[in-house]
């Protein structure tokens, strides 16, 4: 599926993310190192690519002119003061678990690679037409940073991407050892397992004898070798192994454990299947997964597609997850995060569509001591401008790494030395955390 951008999935896989084939998950773990702090957070993000129509979805305008407010009627939720729209029944019976800030706004409403940078580091950076950034500096994705500062745990990499869809979620000054391992498989596929992780019975004895031999080859470094590469690349296909054989590895990818009714809760679609997966692998070790819904570039036919599939495939994978991680007890160290690149354009278009719109955006804040079941900012009677508390996307980014237990403040340095802060200047958004 294609946004206005023009990048496919295909193109995305291809040209951003790592992906778990071939020798690529050994040479990345040869680049990466690991830090080993803050471990008691961790995050889910889903991730409404293309940008995701606020004003028909968590703030809604019913009093607006009809080329405002749309086709859509508001429904009351279980928070009074928190209508949303009707085409989210099942995310109404939850809203006490969601914080629906209103507040952030940024400046790129024309490039999605470009906003998606912002929304997902902070910073503004436009990316060049294949949807890699471009510029002097190039600053790491929220996985990325979680990946530099947390490290590994369980034999699981820090951060993971579900799918493909974002057009930006990169290391960047920190280099490609910290980029998220990307899974293009479709969790909703029969079968589904995870080429080199989920390693077939018969492979086996190969991958046996591959280990003997590696562990030969340790043998002889250590003789040979005291420091440098060549002995660290055996630590690292060590570990590349250990994630193609662990325990934890092949359990977190075993949807068919899962009860076949909290599957159909989730929904028996790529993005329902996914969100269900991200939820086992934050319980394996993941730190911070990223689940990717597209189709939200709604130029046109805005409220067909909303309709069906993008608001009931969100409805039924958001809320089933809000309440599955309660009903687990992980909802408390779990920061789940709904969110697109920007919003819409609160005036509908000639094609029944709406258009990239910055000024206003809605992001969903759950779990992990944020404020559920409140309302941070606010917008005009027509959605087109925010009223009173405005944050930058470096608030939100604040925001994130204060519920994360990352300093902010902390100086990283790029490739050539050059210290850059790893949020400079932004506040976490008051009324977000409890």
């Amino acid at each position: 599926m294609k946004n206005c951008d023009g990048l496919s999935r295909r193109k995305f896989l291809q040209a951003g993310g790592l992906s778990l084939f071939g020798l690529s998950l050994p040479r990345w773990l040869e680049a990466r190192e690991a830090g080993n702090v803050n471990k008691d957070m961790n995050c889910i993000l889903l991730w409404t690519d293309g940008g995701m129509s606020n004003i028909d979805t968590l703030d809604v305008k019913p009093d607006a002119p009809a080329e405002y407010r749309g086709e859509f009627q508001p429904i009351q939720s279980n928070v009074g003061e928190m209508p949303v729209c009707e085409h989210l029944p099942m995310m109404s019976r939850v809203m006490d678990k969601v914080c629906v800030v209103k507040s952030i706004a940024h400046k790129e409403s024309g490039d999605h690679a470009a906003a998606t940078h912002y929304m997902l580091t902070g910073y503004p950076q436009r990316p060049d037409p294949t949807g890699q950034p471009s510029g002097s500096t190039i600053f790491p994705a929220f996985g990325s940073v979680v990946s530099r500062e947390k490290g590994w745990q369980n034999a699981m990499p820090p951060a993971v991407n579900v799918g493909a869809g974002l057009k930006y979620s990169g290391a960047g000054y920190l280099g490609s050892a910290y980029d998220p391992l990307v899974i293009g498989d479709d969790p909703n596929a029969k079968n589904f397992m995870i080429r080199n992780v989920s390693v077939n019975e018969r492979l086996q004895p190969r991958m046996l004898r591959r280990q003997r031999m590696l562990a030969k080859l340790d043998s002889w470094q250590k003789r040979s070798v005291e420091t440098g590469a060549v002995g660290a690349k055996g630590e690292f296909y060590r570990q590349a192994f250990e994630l193609m054989t662990s325990p934890a590895a092949k359990k977190a990818f075993r949807l068919d454990e899962e009860p076949e009714t909290l599957r159909d809760r989730y929904g028996r679609n790529r993005e329902g299947q996914s969100t269900l997966l991200a939820r086992r692998l934050i319980e394996s070790g993941v730190r911070f997964a990223t689940v990717s819904f597209g189709g939200w570039d709604t130029h046109d036919k805005n409220f067909e597609r909303l309709k069906k599939p993008l608001l009931p495939t969100l409805d039924q994978a958001w809320s089933a997850l809000l309440d599955d991680l309660d009903d687990r007890g992980l909802l408390d160290s779990t920061l789940v995060i709904c969110a697109g690149e920007f919003g819409r354009t609160p005036k509908v278009n000639g094609a029944a569509g709406r258009d990239h719109y910055a000024p206003c955006n809605a992001v969903g804040f759950s779990g992990a001591g944020t404020a559920m079941g409140t309302v941070v900012g606010k917008t005009d009677s027509r959605c087109e401008q925010i009223v009173g508390q405005t944050n930058t996307t470096l608030d939100y980014a604040a925001t994130v790494f204060r519920i994360l237990g990352i300093d902010g403040n902390k100086e990283y340095h790029t490739e050539d030395g050059r210290p850059v802060m790893l949020n400079n200047g932004g506040s976490p958004i008051a009324g977000v955390i409890a």
